[in-house]
């Protein structure tokens, strides 16, 4: 199966008016796969029954909540990594950055060479 893109048009970042207006590819996402979707899936490649697939997946999900927060990076194997980031306002000495300063948390997620390749390998179709 290709990955489908579509045609966008874009203007300058920073730039009044959007300067030179170019066009770029942009990626056109499909439905959404839950994970009893993902369960009923796997279900078919273990041995495994899909109750036994979803509670490792819970136990996952619980695990990898619990090391993020204790500021671990998470090495989920061929599948890639993922780690905590932060973004911060920028404070006029090192004394004045604290907690205050900063504005968002989130994960980053790095992914596997295996899982690059594949979409490398699914190669692309125009949509529209």
């Amino acid at each position: 199966m290709a990955l489908g893109y579509k045609v966008v048009q874009k203007g300058q970042p920073g730039v009044t008016g959007g300067g030179e207006k170019k066009y770029y590819a942009q990626i056109v996402n499909g439905r959404e796969v839950t994970v009893d979707e993902m369960a009923k899936s796997i279900e078919k490649f273990s041995a495994l029954s899909e109750a036994d697939i979803l509670s490792v997946i819970r136990a996952l999900e619980n695990t990898i909540q619990k090391e993020l927060s204790d500021g671990k990076i998470i090495r989920l194997d061929k599948l890639g990594s993922l780690y905590p980031k932060i973004s911060s306002n920028g404070e006029e000495s090192a004394k004045k950055v604290t907690s205050k300063s900063i504005k968002s948390i989130g994960v980053n997620y790095r992914p596997g060479k295996r899982i690059i390749n594949s979409m490398k390998e699914a190669g692309f179709s125009k949509v529209g």
